[in-house]
């Protein structure tokens, strides 16, 4: 039950904050300079900054890893769908086993990401 609600949620959490920050940062492309090094300061590089936009990023470095989170999350579970369609997996113990593995495998997929991602 709890995979079935949170399939739905990481849907709507990529919908529209996705949909948000991809229409910001498509913005502040079209709208030139100006606008893409705002952009840039509140989302991306604000370490050197204080106040507002080094809480701003790190709101956004919290949203990314949340909307990485939600991205794998959606992912193992329309896989997990995909089986159950199959006819796969219906068995109570199987069906918890893989509701459980969706669970882990989309948070250390979010770790083994954004460690990847520090790192580099």
């Amino acid at each position: 039950m709890l995979v079935s609600i949170l399939h739905r949620a990481t849907g709507v959490a990529l919908a529209t904050g996705g949909a948000m920050l991809f229409t910001w940062w498509l913005s502040a492309i079209a709208s030139g300079p100006d606008a893409y090094a705002s952009f840039s300061r509140y989302v991306i590089d604000a370490e050197g900054s204080g106040g507002l936009a080094m809480f701003t990023t790190l709101l956004a470095k919290v949203a990314a890893v949340g909307l990485t989170w939600a991205f794998f999350q959606h992912m193992a579970t329309g896989i997990r769908h995909l089986v159950l369609d199959l006819g796969a997996g219906y068995e109570l113990k199987t069906n918890r086993t893989f509701a459980r593995l969706t669970m882990v495998a989309s948070t250390l997929l979010t770790l083994i990401l954004w460690i990847w991602a520090w790192r580099n």
